[in-house]
This record gives C-alpha cells, structure tokens and sequence, in this order.
C-alpha cells in the first residue's frame, strides 16, 4: 500500500490528484455540496435534455440481466431501430455505456494479423480497445492524413485488414476528424473506417446525427460509435454499422454479452430525446449560434462547421495555473474545469468550456468578461 501512498503523493505534488465531488445539476446550473450555484460550463448536456423529467416513463429500474439472457426488451428493439434508421444503417445494437461501445467495438472487429492506424489524440476508450484487440496498433499524428498514407504504402500488404479509428470530434480540443480525406484513404487501400461520433450524435449534421452527416459521408464510414450520454441526455452507448457487423458484435463483443443490459429507464429517456432531437431542431441552432459567439468572444478563429461544436478549450500551460484559473471563475459563479495531463498532453493544461442549448447568452458574456479579467489573460488555442 506504501507504493499508492506515494504515487498519490506525487499527484498531490503535481497538483493532479482528483477526488469524487459530490455535485447536482439543474438545468444550466451545477449546485455543489455547500448550496453554491454556478453556471454549469463543463457538462456534456449539449441539447439540455439530461436534466429533464420523462414523463412517458413507467417502466421497471433494472434490466435484470445480459442482453442476451433476457435483458434485452421490446424497448431495447425499438431504441436500436431507432437509432440505425437515425444513422442511416442497417443495423444497430446498443451498449451498456459509451466507454463500453468504444473499446469492446475495436478489441472485437480488430483481430490478430490485422492492422489498427489510431489517432493520437483518439479517447482512452478507443486506446483501450486497440490494447485489447490482437491487432498490431499504430499511432499516426493528429488528424495527419499524409502520415497515415505513408504508414499504409509501407506495410498495408503486410496486414489481412486495416482498421483506421477516430474521434469524429475530439473531445479535449473541439477538433474536427478529416473524414472525407480519411475516406478516401480507407476506400484506395481497402481499410475500414471506425468513427466515435459521441460528442457529434445531436450536435452536428441536418438532422442531428453527427459529422458523418455534416460532411456527407455517412454511406462510406463502415462502422459509428455513438453515445446516448451526452447530447442524448440519457446513459449508455451503441454501434450503427451494416447488419453482418452488428451480428458479430453481438455474438462476439465481451462489454456487451457479459454486462447486464441498459436500464429500461435509460431506454426510456432515451427515446424520448431522439424524438425531441427530430421535432426541436431549435436546440442545435441555438447550441450552435452560442459556440460561434463565444469562439468570436474569445478571438478563436476556425473554419466550418468546427466553429459549431461546443467544445472550447483555453490553453494555459501550466496545471497550477489552469487550476488556479478555474478556481478564479468558480469565485465568480462559473463552473469550468481544469482539465490536465493525462487527460490531455504535458503542457497543454487548459480551461474546457462546454456548451449548452439552456445557456443564455447574458450567461456567455459575463463568462467571456471574467476571463477578460483573468491575470496576464490566458493564450487562446
């Protein structure tokens, strides 16, 4: 136990040791043990759905057991119908969280004598899941499409598949996946390509479904990973993909056969905000008319449709700055966290904003004017 005592103490050292803070969200707000109420700048509530109440619901807790044994239900049919006709597949299967869809889906479809081409900055879901398949796992640059190709000239003979895995919007830095380059690249050398839309599903494209949508290429992505977390408001994850796809999971995927099944609950609430994401596209046009604003607020220049997402990170540098910082702003009634390594890079310590279609825009300027006030200002990235 001495060997955990001193690595904790090293954390503590570095200022990077986390504790389990009892919090409670309501609406754009995140009351915390002692009655304070800041506005709530670090969720993944996107659409504002994951604090309502769900009225159609009345249905038991518990799942009761595994997909397979008797814990998947007529709901759990529907919702997966629903979401594959969403996401324009022939097939999809539902998860029992979105970290669960992510690496079981990788360690599953990837096997031994193939490749696995992951970017750098992908989630520890999706890394996990490359160290759990028997696949041999390569790392390319962040979004470096020219890399990627220069791996794939080398070596693709070497491998019977090529399994090319990324974020489709990365969830520390707001970045884009180049699909449309990355397609390109799969379909000349004859590799699949694997998308997490989590921080995408409700947020980005026409009707909500995610990047794949936005940039059209939702026919030519082999395999999508989505949440219904996040912008879906409720819990768990699944997988959209041609039905031969989803059948192996099913039959082969160890984070679905041996967890017991979503919550009816969960099924329920998710539902019912699939339904609310179709009728109330209100949601993502105000959600996405706030990120600009605030990236102009904060002299942040990119190109659509990144400029919509509503993730924003301020890069400070420092930990104890980034803590300090957000420490400042929860003074001031903001809640945005301190986001540090390993969650992010050594020396990219930063403030995450996180959108939300229930804040309003009186909230966002006198969050951009606290920052205005933040000592020597932090550098924008």
């Amino acid at each position: 136990m001495d060997h955990f005592s001193r690595q904790l103490s090293e954390l503590d050292a570095k200022g990077r040791r986390r504790e389990l803070v009892p919090r409670r969200l309501d609406g754009p707000w995140i009351v915390l043990a002692d009655g304070r109420r800041l506005i709530n700048f670090g969720g993944n509530d996107y659409l504002g759905l994951a604090t309502r109440s769900v009225d159609s619901v009345a249905t038991g807790a518990g799942s009761g057991a595994s997909p397979l044994v008797c814990g998947w239900t007529d709901a759990h049919q529907r919702l997966a119908e629903t979401l594959a006709s969403f996401e324009g597949t022939e097939s999809a299967v539902l998860f029992p969280s979105g970290y669960a869809a992510c690496s079981g889906t990788v360690a599953t479809l990837a096997g031994e004598g193939d490749l696995i081409l992951s970017d750098q900055l992908n989630h520890a879901s999706l890394i996990d899941g490359c160290r759990l398949s028997r696949a041999r796992t390569t790392v390319f640059a962040h979004r470096d499409c020219q890399e990627l190709e220069q791996i794939l000239s080398r070596c693709r003979d070497e491998f019977a598949q090529v399994w090319i895995v990324t974020d489709g919007v990365f969830s520390m830095d707001g970045h884009l996946a180049p699909l449309r380059e990355l397609c390109e690249i799969a379909e000349r050398f004859g590799a699949h390509l694997i998308v997490d839309e989590a921080h995408a599903t409700g947020v980005l494209g026409e009707t909500g479904s995610g990047l794949c949508e936005a940039l059209g290429v939702k026919d030519r992505v082999a395999v999508r990973i989505g949440t219904l977390s996040k912008a879906i408001g409720s819990q768990g994850g699944f997988v959209a993909a041609k039905r031969v796809v989803v059948d192996y999971l099913i039959n082969r995927a160890r984070s679905l056969i041996y967890s017991t099944a979503l919550s009816p609950l969960a099924v329920a609430a998710a539902e019912d905000a699939l339904r609310q994401i179709a009728s109330q596209p209100q949601r993502r046009v105000a959600l996405e008319q706030l990120a600009r604003s605030t990236r102009r607020g904060l002299g942040i220049q990119v190109d659509p449709p990144e400029d919509s997402v509503p993730i924003i990170p301020v890069i400070v540098g420092e930990d104890a700055r980034a803590v300090r910082f957000s420490q400042m702003l929860a003074g001031a009634g903001f809640y945005v966290p301190a986001i540090r390594p390993p969650t992010v890079p050594e020396g990219t310590a930063r403030l995450r904003i996180s959108l939300s279609a229930l804040h309003q825009p009186t909230m966002l300027e006198n969050l951009l004017r606290q920052f205005e006030a933040l000592p020597s200002g932090p550098g924008y990235h």
